[in-house]
């Protein structure tokens, strides 16, 4: 198979070699061409001048065959020192008088034939001392010069120019033709060498961007992807490992426990049954999670939705954690006008955000701070807030914190916290056509924002 700088290099050849061979044809033509015409108005004017000067010898045309070398300049070529033969050196040659009958001609039998007024319309008239005396019909004539006659030296060389113009040319079109397709692939093949790379299993392979066109947002996205390739790679890895540490720990104790239970080694009793009964339902949260995450990435999250009132949602969650707020001695407000347009969404699975949202603004609130639940309308959409002044995300986790697994401080990981709540939320958003955002400062607090159109 060829390369595509080999079949490049040939399509620049074959498009330089027929320019320049379509060039040297239309060249060669118009320059014969322009040549020919001006031979022939050359010989126009000096036919008539010499003409003229026969009739102003002779005093008539009569015997009008050959004229007498002129003392101005001669036709392109002549080999009759003497005269030059009309008949012989110009086959389209007619003079007509002023009768406008034919007084001579190239060919005798036309001689003595009427010239209607039309047909003298592109004639040369012929005039002496101011009265015309004739006309000269000088049809075009096709000419074959002579090889070695300085018309035929210079159309020879003409032609010599015109087919060395045209391997210059086919030559100059191969080499930057080479030049330009090397040049253009040069990115296509180190794409192609990453590529490979990747596919042997090393992610995050970069190519230099060298231009600024096509082939330069081409290499600019190869690199994004290989790069998204590699930390999606990170991230699976990672999360497989965590999933395995999330699941290893509750199982560990149930195993434990259980062969325990079962060896004798230790008598049943409430205690170790309550143990057993958190784990499990340790595990069965972690389960629920992976299954919600999965079917949200699939675009398969089954939604009951609803019409309700934003203050609605806000008034039950408010209830539902007004307690736990008066135990942590945070003072838990609302703020959300009664008459806020209506929202259409799945009660219980918004119920399940707002839930992560709040207790993380419990876990990170000190005593005596606050927690308001905002509503409002604007530019046709309804905004849902959860804000706390309480101790704030800092800035190196915030672009991590709706990533799955992901734990900020190492105070959350001794927690039992799977690290997927805030992935759960997002995607619940997501698959209510909403967007979820977040924007928090290091000892003032954290405000999540929820948007729905």
């Amino acid at each position: 198979m060829r390369s595509i700088t080999f079949k490049l290099t040939l399509a620049f050849l074959l498009v330089g070699v027929t320019g320049s061979v379509l060039v040297a044809i239309i060249v060669r033509q118009r320059t014969q061409s322009a040549f020919n015409q001006f031979v022939q108005d050359r010989e126009q004017v000096w036919l008539a001048e010499n003409l003229i000067l026969y009739y102003q010898t002779y005093g008539t045309w009569d015997g009008l065959t050959i004229i007498p070398q002129p003392a101005v300049g001669g036709p392109p070529s002549h080999d009759n020192k003497s005269g030059w033969d009309l008949r012989r050196e110009w086959a389209g040659l007619q003079v007509v008088g002023v009768d406008r009958t034919v007084v001579f001609s190239a060919e005798p039998d036309q001689v003595g034939n009427t010239i209607s007024a039309a047909d003298l319309k592109d004639a040369i008239l012929l005039e002496s001392n101011g009265e015309t005396i004739g006309w000269l019909i000088l049809s075009p004539n096709p000419r074959e010069w002579i090889p070695d006659s300085p018309e035929g030296l210079f159309l020879r060389n003409v032609n010599s120019a015109a087919l060395a113009s045209a391997l210059i040319a086919a030559a100059l079109a191969f080499t930057l033709g080479g030049v330009l397709a090397f040049t253009m692939t040069r990115s296509l093949r180190e794409l192609t060498e990453a590529t490979v790379e990747i596919a042997k299993g090393k992610l995050g392979m970069q190519v230099k961007v060298r231009t600024k066109d096509e082939l330069g947002e081409l290499a600019t996205s190869f690199n994004r992807m290989s790069l998204d390739l590699e930390r999606a790679t990170q991230a699976r890895r990672q999360m497989t490992a965590d999933i395995a540490h999330d699941l290893r720990s509750p199982l560990s104790v149930i195993g434990g426990y259980t062969e325990a239970l079962s060896d004798g080694k230790l008598p049943g009793d409430p205690e170790i049954y309550n143990i057993l009964h958190q784990e499990t339902k340790h595990l069965n949260r972690l389960v629920d999670d992976l299954r919600t995450l999965s079917l949200a990435d699939a675009g398969e999250l089954p939604l009951i939705q609803q019409e309700i009132s934003p203050r609605t949602v806000l008034e039950r969650l408010a209830a539902r954690h007004s307690m736990a707020a008066q135990q942590r001695q945070i003072s838990l407000q609302l703020d959300a006008a009664p008459d806020l347009p209506n929202i259409t969404i799945d009660v219980e699975r918004m119920a399940q955000v707002f839930d992560n949202l709040i207790l993380n603004a419990f876990r990170y609130t000190p005593e005596g701070g606050a927690i308001c639940l905002k509503a409002w309308a604007e530019g046709g959409a309804v905004s849902m807030q959860v804000q706390d002044n309480g101790s704030g995300i800092a800035p190196e986790d915030m672009p991590y914190i709706f990533d799955r697994f992901y734990r900020g401080d190492s105070a959350r990981q001794l927690t039992g916290e799977s690290g997927l709540g805030l992935a759960i939320a997002r995607s619940i958003v997501e698959a209510h056509g909403g967007t979820i955002s977040v924007v928090s400062e290091l000892g003032k607090g954290t405000t999540f924002t929820l948007r729905f159109s």
